[in-house]
């Protein structure tokens, strides 16, 4: 029986010394801004892309990684004597997934795509328990329908501090971008189903924390939470003021903060948190 390895993209949000101590192998998208390309989490900071961002003419523009990318290392891989098990963020934000799906075809292993439909560390979620359970030697079928179920059980909410790189990037129109900013409405959405969909709008930070807050205790109200996570593009602030009110309103702590990777920023503008949970 072969071993397992899990491989996933840049958007997942997880440390380094995570990835490095399961040994979960990631393969990078890149992205523009001006003249200069990047590669995500190798060539610069989520803290000085955020700069150059806020300082750039026009919106960065991403790329997923080249299916050459992924057969080079399903190929690495499939010679280390390893199946392989590839989870990617949601297909409804980015090609990663078809560009994986096209290389699993091409390359010499056995490799099983996944589409996540999540981003960030609801992403991580299902990476970090797939390579948990590749780790105590579950196999490829197993770790499958364990992370479906996962994703039956994970919760993803976003709200947006600007709606400009909202509008830029495509998502919502100009003119209702331009009434939310003259309300000051910060926008609520969900990822359901991998899509991006509105579900509330709030009028201040405050709003934002005690919606937040009154969806996570419903949802996890009678359940056993295994994993919390808020991920940020600068907004440090926010996303500690809604730790703690999650603490207050449930007692629980072990919440996860990260500054969200550059490809995410660009499509929410700074000040945006992401908010996760995964409960059963």
């Amino acid at each position: 029986m072969n071993k397992v390895k899990i491989v996933t993209d840049s958007t997942v949000d997880l440390p380094n010394e995570t990835l490095e101590a399961y040994g979960i192998e990631i393969v990078p998208l890149t992205f523009t801004i001006g003249q200069e390309t990047y590669t995500d989490r190798v060539d610069i900071t989520s803290e000085q892309f955020m700069e150059k961002m806020r300082q750039a003419n026009e919106l960065p523009k991403s790329s997923q990684p080249a299916a050459g990318q992924f057969v080079e290392v399903y190929n690495r891989l499939g010679q280390e004597g390893y199946d392989i098990i590839s989870i990617h963020m949601t297909a409804q934000l980015s090609g990663t997934v078809r560009s994986a799906e096209q290389a699993a075809r091409m390359a010499e292993a056995n490799v099983t795509v996944i589409d996540s439909q999540f981003i960030s560390l609801a992403l991580g979620f299902q990476v970090l328990e797939a390579a948990k359970w590749a780790k105590a030697g579950k196999r490829v079928e197993e770790i499958v329908e364990h992370l479906t179920h996962i994703r039956r059980h994970t919760h993803l909410y976003i709200t947006v501090d600007t709606l400009e790189n909202l509008v830029k990037g495509g998502r919502i129109g100009r003119g209702k971008a331009l009434i939310g900013s003259l309300l000051n409405i910060k926008p609520i959405a969900a990822l359901i189903d991998g899509v991006y969909t509105p579900v509330a709008k709030a009028r201040s930070y405050s709003q934002v924390v005690k919606y937040l807050t009154e969806r996570f205790v419903e949802d996890t109200a009678g359940k056993t939470i295994r994993a919390v996570g808020i991920a940020h593009a600068d907004a440090l602030s926010l996303a500690n003021r809604l730790k703690q009110s999650l603490i207050d309103a449930t007692g629980y702590e072990k919440i996860d903060i990260v500054y969200t990777t550059p490809i995410i920023s660009t499509h929410t503008g700074p000040g945006a948190i992401g908010f996760m949970y995964y409960v059963e």
